[in-house]
């Protein structure tokens, strides 16, 4: 892998600190729905930084998406966010990672579990899926502190109400909307079961988050009785690194 010069091209306000950033990156090779990319900057004054970021778009040539949201204190994050322009430019390396990816020819239903900002590389999945019309049954558990926190909102719930077997599930952990019938609070055995995908040998489950998240989860499927061996996690830290 070698550095990329990408141009931003158009950017989508996901929530009130998170923004997504359409980038033209000549020359890349192309990618799977779920790998990630490094990001890196230059200051005036020779200055570097680098950070990973899960790509948010299904490959679609050299277009690359990236939804970034902003690291109180960082260092790449908040130029991305409140700074970048149309026309401003980075570097791209990668893509990276082999085995937390979803491949349109795979046989079998697929659980996606998602926690705040872990939602990016499963949404690329979500939208592989629409882009190539797969008939393969996905079931999205998405938990987030609140309604504002939710990323790609209006996106998932119109591929979610196309009846094609994608079924979404916003789980709420601090305040719901009115009329919300789950109690908020943390994932647990219901909200998996109710996504009727039973733990069969041929469901993969994909979930990505924060580390204590994904531990919680993967531990909590495989006392569903589900596969260890089918479960692929992708956790990241404080830096999304």
């Amino acid at each position: 892998m070698h550095w990329l010069p990408a141009k931003a091209e158009d950017f989508r306000e996901e929530t009130a600190t998170t923004r997504t950033i359409v980038f033209d990156a000549s020359g890349w090779s192309g990618h799977l729905a779920g790998q990630h990319v490094d990001v890196r900057l230059t200051a005036e004054d020779g200055y570097q930084a680098e950070r990973s970021y899960s790509i948010a778009s299904p490959p679609d040539g050299q277009r690359v998406e990236l939804t970034v949201q902003r690291v109180r204190d960082g260092e790449v994050s908040p130029y991305l966010v409140g700074e970048m322009r149309a026309g401003d430019e980075v570097e791209l390396r990668g893509p990276v990672g082999g085995w937390f990816v979803w491949r349109p020819e795979e046989s079998g239903p697929v659980l996606l579990i998602a926690g705040g900002s872990g939602i990016v590389p499963l949404m690329a999945m979500v939208r592989q899926r629409a882009r190539v019309g797969s008939p393969t049954a996905f079931a999205l558990l998405y938990s987030v502190r609140s309604p504002d926190e939710v990323f790609y909102a209006e996106e998932l719930s119109r591929l979610s109400g196309q009846g094609d077997g994608l079924n979404v599930s916003l789980l709420y952990t601090r305040s719901a909307p009115e009329g919300t019938s789950r109690p908020v609070g943390r994932i647990g055995p219901d909200d998996v079961m109710g996504v009727n995908l039973p733990p069969r040998s041929d469901v993969r489950a994909y979930v990505c988050g924060p580390t204590a998240f994904v531990e919680a989860v993967a531990g909590l499927l495989v006392a569903q009785g589900y596969d260890q061996s089918a479960i692929r996690t992708e956790r990241f830290g404080p830096t999304g690194g």
